[in-house]
Formats: C-alpha cells, sequence, structure tokens
C-alpha cells in the first residue's frame, strides 16, 4: 500500500513539472550596445534616483508631493494591497482547512393520532479537509497568484516613473515659458524706447515718417505674444497642481539658468540593464509567467482530486450524555469527470495560445524598449549639440545688432536694417531658451526610458 502511494506521488510530481513543457521561451534579444560610439559603460544615468539626478530643490519638492498625493499613484497603491490580500488567498488552498460544527436538532412526530415521538441529536465536531496536491493545481494557481502580485507592484513602478517624468517635464516647460517672458518684456521695453527714439527724429524731421510707423508695429507684434504666454503659464501650473494632487495654485519654480538636471556626462550602461530597470518590460515578464501558471493549472486540471477528511467529536441522542459519546470519521475522496467532452482538453489548449499571445507582447515590449532607448540616445545627442549651436546663433545676434545700431546712426543704413537685426536677436534669444528646454526634456525622456526614477525597491 505505502509503496503504491509512493509510485502515485512520484508520478504526479514527473506529471506536473510536464505541466508547461510545451511553454515556449521567449526570445530575447538585446543590442550589442546603447551608446552611439564604440565603447560602452558599465554606469547609467537611469542607476541614479531622481533625487540625485535633479538639483533643482523646488522640483524634488513638486516630485515628492505628486508621489504622496497623486491618484493615480494612490490607484496604484491600493491595487498593490489589493492583490496581496488575493494571494494571501489563494496560498491557504495550499493548507488543511479547519472548521467547528456544532448543533441541536429536537424532532417530533406523530403517526395516526399516537402519542408523539421525540427525537434529539446533540453535536459538537472539529473537521479538517485537506486536498493532497498530487498534480500541481493548486500550487500553478498560487504561482499565478503571485505573479499576478508582482505585477501590480511594477504597474505602481511604471506610474512612478512616468509621474516624474510628467512633473519634471511639466516644470522645465513653465520654467521655460518664464524665460520667454522675461525676453518679451525685455524686447517690449527695447521696442518702446525705439518708437520714442523713432518719434523724435520724426518730429525733429531727421527722418519720415515710416521709421516712426515701423516701430509701432514691431512694438505691438511683440505686446500681442503676452496674453498667450500669460495663458501657457497659468495652464502649466494648473497641469502640474493636478498631477501633484492639489487644486490650482501657483508653482514656485526656479529659473532656467539654474543647473536643474545633471547634464555634464552621458552614460547608458549596458543593454541587459534596461530589461532589469523598466517595470513595463518586468510586468510584461510576469504577465508571460501568469499565462504560464495559467498553462499548468488547466493541465493539472484534467487529472483526479484527492480529498483528505476527517471529523472528531461529540454526538449523542441527548444532551446529558454527550460528552460520553465521541465520534471520529476519517475519508478519503478520489474526484475525477469521465466524460467532460473535451472541455478540459479544450481550456488547457487555450490555455496555450493564451501563453504564446503573452510571450509575443513580451517580445513586443522588448524590441519597445529599446527603440525608445536608441530614440532618447539620438534625441538627447542632437539637442545638446542643438543647444550649443544656438548659443552661438544669440551670441552672434547681440553682435549684430550693435553694429546694425551703430551703421543707423551714422546713416549707412535704412532703420528697417537695424529692425530686421533685433527681430533675429529676439528670435535668436527664445529658439536658444527652448534649445535649452528641449535638451533638459531630452534628459528626463532618456532617464525614463533606460528605467529611470524607480528601483526594484522602491
Amino acid at each position: 500500500m505505502l509503496r503504491n502511494i509512493i509510485y502515485i506521488i512520484i508520478a504526479a510530481a514527473i506529471v506536473s513539472s510536464c505541466a508547461a513543457s510545451k511553454c515556449i521561451e521567449p526570445e530575447i534579444r538585446c543590442p550589442e550596445r546603447l551608446l552611439h560610439n564604440e565603447a560602452d559603460d558599465s554606469l547609467c544615468i537611469a542607476d541614479l534616483s531622481w533625487m540625485e539626478l535633479i538639483g533643482d530643490t523646488l522640483l524634488t519638492d513638486l516630485i515628492n508631493k505628486a508621489l504622496t498625493y497623486n491618484k493615480d499613484m494612490l490607484v496604484a497603491c491600493a491595487r498593490i494591497r489589493e492583490y496581496e490580500k488575493l494571494y494571501k488567498v489563494s496560498r491557504k488552498d495550499l493548507f488543511p482547512s479547519v472548521g467547528f460544527d456544532a448543533y441541536l436538532d429536537r424532532e417530533t412526530n406523530s403517526r395516526n393520532g399516537d402519542n408523539y415521538v421525540e427525537d434529539i441529536e446533540v453535536s459538537a465536531k472539529l473537521t479538517l479537509s485537506w486536498e493532497l496536491d498530487f498534480f500541481g493545481r493548486i500550487r500553478w494557481a498560487n504561482r499565478k497568484a503571485v505573479s499576478e502580485y508582482l505585477q501590480t507592484i511594477e504597474a505602481r513602478r511604471a506610474v512612478q516613473m512616468t509621474l516624474i517624468s510628467d512633473i519634471a517635464t511639466a516644470y522645465f516647460e513653465l520654467v521655460a515659458l518664464d524665460r520667454e517672458m522675461n525676453i518679451v518684456q525685455s524686447t517690449i521695453a527695447i521696442r518702446q524706447e525705439n518708437v520714442k527714439q523713432a518719434k523724435l527724429r520724426f518730429e525733429g524731421g531727421l527722418v519720415s515718417e515710416i521709421p516712426y510707423q515701423q516701430a509701432q508695429v514691431e512694438l505691438a507684434k511683440t505686446a500681442s505674444m503676452l496674453p498667450d504666454l500669460k495663458l501657457k503659464i497659468k495652464q502649466k501650473e494648473n497641469e502640474i497642481s493636478f498631477l501633484t494632487g492639489s487644486l490650482p495654485c501657483v508653482v514656485s519654480r526656479s529659473t532656467i539658468e539654474s543647473e536643474i538636471l545633471r547634464l555634464d556626462t552621458l552614460f547608458t550602461g549596458v543593454p541587459s540593464d534596461v530589461l532589469k530597470r523598466r517595470p513595463d518590460v518586468r510586468e510584461a515578464e510576469y504577465a508571460l509567467q501568469e499565462a504560464m501558471a495559467d498553462v499548468g493549472y488547466y493541465w493539472a486540471d484534467r487529472f483526479p482530486r484527492f480529498v483528505i477528511g476527517l471529523e472528531g467529536g461529540l454526538e449523542n441522542n441527548a444532551l446529558k450524555g454527550a460528552l460520553k459519546a465521541p465520534l471520529t470519521y476519517m475519508i478519503g475522496e478520489l474526484s475525477s469527470p469521465i466524460f467532460s467532452f473535451g472541455q478540459k482538453k479544450a481550456r488547457y489548449e487555450a490555455s496555450l495560445e493564451a501563453y504564446d499571445a503573452a510571450r509575443f507582447k513580451y517580445e513586443e515590449k522588448i524590441l519597445h524598449a529599446f527603440r525608445e532607448v536608441d530614440d532618447a540616445i539620438a534625441a538627447y545627442i542632437a539637442e545638446t549639440e542643438n543647444t550649443a549651436l544656438m548659443q552661438t546663433l544669440k551670441a552672434a545676434s547681440e553682435k549684430y545688432v550693435e553694429l546694425a545700431r551703430f551703421q543707423y546712426l551714422n546713416g549707412q543704413i535704412e532703420y528697417i536694417d537695424v529692425l530686421d537685426a533685433q527681430r533675429s536677436h529676439f528670435n535668436a534669444e527664445i529658439d536658444y531658451s527652448n534649445a535649452v528646454r528641449d535638451r533638459y526634456l531630452a534628459l528626463i525622456v532618456l532617464y525614463k526610458a533606460l528605467g529611470g526614477g524607480t528601483s526594484a525597491t522602491s
């Protein structure tokens, strides 16, 4: 008898280990390098915490507030707690269930008008039921619960990573709008002085009315930019307030000239680290494990279930004698459907197809991750080069304005040439401000693409 039980256990273990044998391993292809040059660096900016990357205390305060009060973060945390409880429910199926049953039954009846007959039964029992998981059905269900729980953790990390990126992006855009507002206001002051000087020269008979009217046109054109900038600034402040989980309010921020991010070195690490850091890739991996657990579950569900039941307690037909009437009852139950018309087999085959779908999604997620990283690296390099060029253009335009003004006062050029130089300088200032902003944004996109802003334990 014992030998037969051992044989059954060994056979069940073999069957359980073969449950997912038809699940094909995903194809994982990592590029040889991430950097657009010949060398790789084992370090990575994504290994820095966002507090180490960001040097602006006002921005870090906003991020901390968002991570605490943002509604998407709160929802993600609630989902983790939900699936943690569900995992505990699933795990309890691995162990015996113990219950208590007590009752008092009193039955009276009379047949054909005879005297009443009284039947009393008293019972108090402890019950134990335990399914022997020979074929791994319960263990596979438990693995599925674990995978679902881990997916919620990675989903929270993904929300955290996206939230940090969104806050930083909105902050840099707001700072850039402030800088653009300052440029416009400074230019308006210059335009007003131009109008004043042109009027004096016109009234003094030195020039015709045309330069005076040209100066007024440039002043009005520049001033018309203010309402739109004020609206954009307010909308950007409201966006940041929403992300931080608060009502619309004024957002404290630094100037764009300050060193908000570490822009000194570009180091992107080794390709395999992307798969370890990015929460969306890890979430897809756990979804694949969940699909494999379904395959194992439905494979094991095709085999019989073994349940041991045990009852012990007291049972008697009189309350006063119940303590003298012990009862024990033990049963071993084997249940298995004989004819299910291929239902269980179809479920197993469907789970294999679902696994293949999850495998393809996982492979696609890896391809998408490396595409994002490569695009982000190229964008950051391009924006760095563009910032340097815009800085050169800005310096050249300043010199151009000085020369044009000098030549106009000496009667060598027309006033329209001075306005052209001033317009070029105004556009160069705006372009340089936007280039600095775009470089910051490109680094944030790269930081996010590499899986920065979170850690496996965060």
